[in-house]
């Protein structure tokens, strides 16, 4: 009691001091009256008046939070300023006489200071008394216990799962070399610098493959419900309902998660006593914050702002997050600035709103998601999940092996050292596991190689107008023609040129009637799905060159296409190539050699698997097309404007990471590889039965737990995946 009072005068002194100085240096701040005062009198005024904020912020902030949940949580970071300068301005007129006084910018600035003042001091000081802190720890412990009062916690481990996403094994074990994970590293056993001691390792790593859509809407799916079949991409369409489907919207994010819970059975990874914070999916939890799945959903307790408010709620956190997001905008434009100016290559737009949603993921969506899982260890929870998004999004800009990037993996290594030293005051042991939910790729885009986008070749291999850029000459891949030969893509530009030979699009005016439904061309990454919506069915390869002879050479002969899927009425899935290249994939021995894997031999031995099994999906497109790949360098072709890139084949995409405690079983036996993200839930879910004996548990369509959605519908079977050897 003693010393928590003696902390609260200590952070009452070094208030009032900020004020005091504040007064000084800000000509439209005072702390006197107009006749002016004695030192003494200035000192008790501002002493009254960091009382009246310090009060003000503690019991007013947190209901003024809980009042704009409805607002978005953009905007509400930036509202922070204003409001902890409107709680200042109230603080200034309870001062007895009249002697505060601010106008509303100075208000700001003098909130923000002296709150970052106030939270520097408390944290000092419980940092200087474990034992205080400690306290504290239990305290928010003890509140969320009453909140879930009668929960059984049982002594038995609980787990953290908590995803980097986007980093690949080979970026994790680059950054922990490098010393960009300090963390990670000791856990590895790796020494913090060169002739260290080399800590004792208490993890292992390994990596684990993807499906053919190495993408967060497939793999955390598969990996939180036990099910990502029949999501062909990122983004598809849907011939029998007439949608296009996008993994990042709430309606198709409860509409795949409704999917997984009737293919599969259970609700999810997290059924049991579970938390999951900043993901697409829920995983069966009943804890959820930031969690996209139940965005779309009504009701209080399925509010998707509603995580923000435990964090905000503190102003001092508000505040810090708040300056932090204005200095993350600054950061990025001073980054895209320099490389534009030093014309840096490749590079893609990185104006407009994108660096306010760059800070978001790495500010706001960092700072909450991490405060939301320290607040789950507190409480005790069998199992948490939680999704850290911000290397993903910095990558896709500025390149997953970028200077940017590599700043965002040291932060993200604090968050994983603040978690971890919340173990040691949870009521219960923890272990943390780390893993992602795939890789990034570099490269340039398709666009800014060939000088026109996958729409553009679909539509002039269709022989519809295309823009005028794409009658430019197409350039061969770099290093790939020899003398006396025919560049690759011969046939394709040939196409091109005959299909331009239509109209050219001028205007809106100009195009001629269309007498056909357009080709519907999706990009995922490297990755591009075409469907023709007027036919209901999948089309085959031979209707295709039928209606459009042009079209398959077309794309199997472009210097910028690794593969194309297409559907054969005699011979099943096909992999087409350039120069006539056809692999039949019902066709393949169980060991095929490359030569047998032709257009796919570059992709790795099990991209013949992954295809095989997106092709059995029934919302695969017509036509499902991979980009070219550089086995050397390990670069793609983004079909989006992208220069790290995922969501199909080719490189560090689909090599994501799985990093675990040693006192649990490998995720699989030795030499076997862990494939596709179902057979990662199996491991995770047997991790779960190892600690605590828990496993999820069945549902029906009636439970509640099912998202909001239409009636469950019957699927047939999955493709073949590797499974995990020791199940």
């Amino acid at each position: 009691m003693g010393r928590g009072l003696a902390r609260v005068i200590a952070v009452w002194a070094v208030s009032t001091l900020t004020m005091l100085v504040l007064a000084g240096a800000l000509p439209d701040f005072k702390l006197q009256s107009d006749d002016g005062d004695s030192a003494t009198r200035i000192a008790v005024t501002a002493a009254l008046g960091a009382g009246a904020f310090g009060l003000l912020s503690a019991l007013v902030w947190p209901l003024l939070v809980r009042a704009l949940l409805l607002v978005p949580a953009l905007v509400l970071g930036l509202l922070t300023f204003f409001l902890n300068g409107s709680l200042l301005l109230l603080a200034l007129r309870l001062i007895p006489d009249g002697r505060g006084d601010a106008n509303a910018e100075t208000a700001v600035v003098v909130a923000a200071v002296m709150s970052l003042a106030a939270s520097a001091t408390g944290g000092a000081l419980a940092v200087r008394d474990d034992d205080a802190y400690r306290r504290r720890l239990y305290r928010l412990a003890d509140r969320r216990r009453r909140r879930d009062a009668g929960a059984h916690r049982p002594s038995t481990p609980g787990t953290v799962f908590l995803q980097l996403d986007g980093v690949g094994y080979d970026a994790l074990r680059d950054a922990v070399r490098k010393g960009l994970m300090p963390t990670v590293g000791r856990w590895l056993g790796v020494p913090e610098r060169p002739g260290a001691p080399a800590p004792r390792p208490t993890h292992r790593l390994t990596p684990w493959r993807t499906d053919w859509s190495s993408q967060t809407g497939a793999s955390q799916l598969g990996i939180l419900h036990g099910s990502n079949h029949d999501v062909p991409a990122f983004r598809w369409y849907e011939k029998d309902t007439g949608e296009v489907m996008v993994s990042n919207r709430p309606a198709c994010a409860a509409e795949l998660q409704r999917r997984a819970v009737a293919r599969t059975g259970h609700g999810g990874l997290l059924t049991a006593d579970g938390a999951s914070r900043g993901n697409l999916f829920s995983g069966g939890a009943e804890q959820l914050a930031l969690v996209l799945s139940v965005a779309a959903r009504r009701g209080k307790e399925h509010r998707s702002r509603a995580g923000y408010f435990a964090y905000f709620s503190d102003p001092a956190n508000a505040v810090r997050t708040a300056l932090s997001f204005v200095a993350e905008v600054g950061r990025e434009i001073g980054e895209s600035t320099r490389a534009r100016l030093s014309g840096r290559r490749p590079r893609v737009s990185r104006g407009g709103l994108y660096p306010f949603i760059r800070a978001f993921a790495t500010v706001v969506e960092r700072d909450v998601v991490v405060a939301a899982v320290i607040g789950d260890m507190l409480a005790g929870r069998a199992a948490v999940y939680a999704d850290l998004v911000a290397y993903d999004e910095v990558a896709h800009h500025s390149g997953p092996a970028s200077g940017d990037a590599e700043k965002v993996l040291r932060r993200l290594d604090r968050s994983v050292a603040l978690i971890a030293q919340a173990v040691e005051h949870a009521p219960r042991p923890y272990r943390l596991v780390l893993l992602s939910d795939h890789g990034q790729s570099p490269g340039e885009t398709f666009r800014a190689r060939y000088g026109l986008t996958l729409g553009d070749l679909v539509r002039a291999g269709c022989g519809l107008p295309v823009p005028r850029r794409a009658r430019r000459t197409l350039p061969p891949a770099p290093g790939s023609v020899r003398a006396g030969e025919d560049p690759p893509g011969a046939e394709a530009r040939g196409a091109v040129r005959a299909a331009l030979h239509r109209p050219v699009e001028e205007g809106p005016g100009e195009r001629p009637p269309r007498r056909r439904a357009e080709p519907i061309v999706l990009a995922s990454g490297n990755l591009g799905l075409i469907s023709f919506p007027d036919v209901p069915h999948r089309m085959t390869r031979e209707e295709i060159d039928r209606r459009h002879p042009a079209l398959l050479p077309a794309l199997a002969n472009h210097p910028g296409i690794g593969f194309v899927l297409v559907r054969s009425a005699e011979r099943g899935p096909l992999v087409l190539g350039a120069h006539g290249a056809e692999v039949a994939l019902d066709e393949l021995g169980d060991a095929p050699t490359p030569a047998a894997l032709g257009p796919l031999a570059d992709f790795g031995p099990g991209a013949a698997d992954a295809v095989r099994r997106t092709d059995s999906f029934p919302h695969a497109a017509d036509i499902m097309v991979n980009s070219w790949y550089d086995p050397l360098d390990g670069d793609v072709l983004a079909f989006e404007e992208q220069i790290g890139s995922h969501g199909g084949l080719g490189g560090a995409q689909t090599r994501p990471f799985l990093l675990w405690p040693r006192a649990l079983t490998p995720p699989v036996a030795d030499g076997a590889e862990l494939v596709g993200a179902e057979a990662v839930h199996q491991v995770l879910r047997r991790w779960l039965r190892e600690d605590q004996g828990l496993d999820v548990p069945r549902v029906t369509p009636a439970d509640d737990r099912l998202p909001d959605g239409p009636a469950p519908t019957a699927f047939p079977a999955s493709g073949q995946v590797v499974q995990d050897k020791t199940q």
